[in-house]
């Protein structure tokens, strides 16, 4: 079914994300439809995280917010959801719990433990059991009235699978290493299947209106250089050259692939040439270094203050953007600004203004 949404306004970051020349630097924030903001308390009120993801009305206004509060100074909305709707389609039962964050009440333990073989087997009816995202997706194109692009999204295998092991958030990732050292094709064989599960829901939400994707991998850095080569890169690879195809299946043209393997630094060489337009980048890289190392590669680089600066003095803030501006070259062909990570929830949003209004700034002269 073909939509009928209104003609782009703004189109700056898809261009950029496409490698042309442009007029300024464009500029979204992960997580920048959040808890930092008070019209988001107000929106959700008492309701579950996961009522509100599968709420298409609840979740379009929150994807919103940030667009109309800081009107002309994003160039990008990201629909609200999250990367654990995945484990959920496969099967497994997620909770998030207050103040702890997302709990598995029964994680993948062995190879043998019955639920292993189970998630495995399942054959996911990916719109059938995200449906609820694709109509949040539709339904805020249809809001956005062309203002800025959506961006849709989903979690990277790898960092999927510590989830779908480790039953939560950890600092140890006892249980992922247990897997990858103890039952490295047993891993391997659930990366392949929540690969396959990540290029279709991206697929779907571009055909319910996405104009770019990306791939959130949050726990790359707990992966070795090695490690990484076997366990992430190979899935990230996977979702970059299946994503396209498959669009093309649905009778959809490609749209702009980002991928964000937070702390694998040591891997961006070999990141660029996973096959994503756009390699986000996390704080702990210097601009100018990342630009060195990408070379003449036709990869955008997105990213990278520290989002705590957003806690700083305003001169602390135009110092970081003016560090960033100048190390990713001025910001009028390759750079996509983010923060390193996403923004964090004692935020004062005049703060994060602030911070926009530098980038258009100092990026526009």
């Amino acid at each position: 079914m073909a939509h009928n949404f209104d003609p782009l306004t703004n189109d700056l970051v898809l261009r950029t994300a496409r490698g042309e020349d442009v007029e300024r630097a464009p500029v979204w924030i992960m997580r920048q439809a959040g808890r930092y903001l008070p019209e988001y308390h107000e929106a959700k009120g008492n309701r579950d995280f996961f009522e509100v993801c599968r709420n298409p009305e609840i979740a379009s206004t929150l994807t919103l917010q940030p667009v109309e509060r800081f009107a002309g100074l994003l160039d990008a909305s990201i629909i609200f959801s999250d990367i654990l709707v995945i484990p959920q389609a496969l099967g497994m039962v997620v909770e998030m719990v207050e103040k702890k964050g997302p709990h598995f009440p029964d994680p993948l333990k062995s190879p043998d433990d019955g639920q292993y073989a189970k998630v495995l087997d399942k054959s996911v009816d990916v719109a059938a059991e995200l449906g609820y995202v694709y109509e949040a997706v539709t339904l805020t194109r249809k809001k956005l009235k062309g203002r800025v692009p959506l961006i849709g999204f989903c979690g990277a295998p790898w960092t999927l699978f510590c989830y779908m092991v480790e039953g939560g958030g950890t600092k140890l990732f006892i249980e992922s290493k247990k897997w990858i050292f103890r039952y490295p094709e047993a891993a391997k064989a659930m990366l392949q299947k929540i690969s396959e599960v990540c290029v279709e829901h991206l697929a779907l939400q571009v055909k319910a209106g996405a104009q770019m994707i990306q791939v959130f991998d949050s726990w790359a850095g707990e992966l070795s250089p090695a490690s990484f080569k076997k366990f992430s890169e190979p899935y990230l690879a996977y979702i970059s050259t299946n994503l396209p195809k498959r669009l093309r299946e649905l009778g959809l043209e490609p749209v702009p692939m980002i991928v964000f393997p937070k702390g694998a630094n040591y891997a961006l060489d070999s990141v660029c040439d996973l096959g994503y337009d756009v390699v986000g980048l996390d704080w702990q890289i210097d601009p100018a270094e990342a630009v060195k190392i990408r070379g003449d590669r036709r990869i955008v680089l997105q990213g990278n203050a520290d989002p705590g600066v957003l806690y700083g003095t305003h001169e602390s803030i135009t110092e970081t953007v003016e560090e960033m501006v100048k190390g990713f070259g001025g910001g009028k062909k390759g750079w996509i600004a983010n923060l390193g990570h996403g923004i964090t929830p004692l935020v004062k949003p005049d703060d994060l203004k602030f911070y926009l209004e530098e980038i258009k700034r100092l990026t526009s002269s």
